[in-house]
């Protein structure tokens, strides 16, 4: 099932033909992107994402989204969604065509949830470290290098899930050469210690989280201690839990790394999906 929407709340079929081939986002990946998350027809976090999106589009020097029109648009496609209660629905915006007005190429598409992201956040999921080769500072020495910006550009993260794969595992955990913990490539990471959740700065380079936002939320007006600071990887083997957070993965926890079996954070990991859903 899924359901394409355009800009002005049409809808398009998602079988036919809507990006040009000469699209800067299909031919170099250059614009941005965003994905949301609806439960029983309500999205979840899109002033956030959108506020995200902005930002991503500053850093890329792209027009900023225009927001009553994404709005719109996912209104569109939720109205005309009929497959399961959850739904994933992606925002894209590209420079649109080379050689072009300059007008952007923006549209919606709604999508069932992946069965094995399901089942991750059920069963947990194993995961291994790589080195991203990106130092902290590096983001303001060189903001070309769009650190921080959710691009189309993802190639880089789809290699780096085949190699946890080919490794036996299913996700990574990205590291400075350093040891510093950065980002998942499609996720937050969020440790546990008792009742204290750390997460790593957006200074280091990382796209800021709009779902581990949501649970520190949560778990801030539930008692527990939150922090955003630096972690080392070694850290991440003695937690109490280690955690991956994301719009479609919602909270999943990490059960082994690299290899190693992590503490039991089974029962963590029931408290904290409780808190994140009572966000909504």
């Amino acid at each position: 099932m899924r359901v394409l929407a355009l800009l002005d709340g049409t809808i398009a079929d998602p079988e036919a033909p809507v990006i040009r081939a000469d699209d800067l986002g299909l031919q170099r990946g250059d614009g941005v992107f965003e994905t949301v998350l609806a439960v029983d027809g309500k999205p979840r976090e899109l002033g956030p994402h959108l506020d995200r999106m902005t930002r991503s589009t500053s850093m890329l020097d792209l027009p900023a989204p225009d927001r009553a029109a994404y709005e719109r648009a996912v209104g569109a496609v939720l109205e005309h969604w009929r497959g399961g209660r959850e739904v994933a629905i992606k925002l894209v915006l590209t420079r649109g065509v080379d050689g072009g007005d300059g007008t952007p190429t923006g549209f919606v598409l709604a999508s069932e949830v992946a069965p094995k992201a399901l089942a991750q956040r059920a069963d947990g999921l194993a995961a291994i470290t790589l080195d991203r080769g990106v130092e902290p500072g590096l983001a303001d020495r060189a903001p070309w290098l769009l650190l921080g910006a959710k691009s189309l550009s993802y190639a880089v993260n789809m290699a780096a899930l085949r190699e946890a794969e080919r490794q036996g595992a299913a996700e990574v955990v990205f590291t400075t050469p350093s040891g510093s913990v950065l980002e998942g490539p499609t996720s937050t990471v969020v440790m546990a210690n008792g009742k204290t959740l750390v997460t790593p700065p957006d200074a280091l380079g990382i796209l800021p989280g709009t779902t581990q936002a949501a649970l520190f939320r949560a778990a801030s007006r539930a008692g527990w201690t939150i922090e955003v600071a630096r972690i080392d990887v070694t850290e991440l083997y003695a937690a109490d839990g280690v955690f991956l957070a994301s719009s479609v993965r919602r909270i999943t926890r990490v059960h082994t790394l690299d290899g190693k079996v992590l503490a039991d954070s089974t029962e963590l990991h029931a408290q904290l999906s409780a808190l994140y859903e009572s966000e909504y």
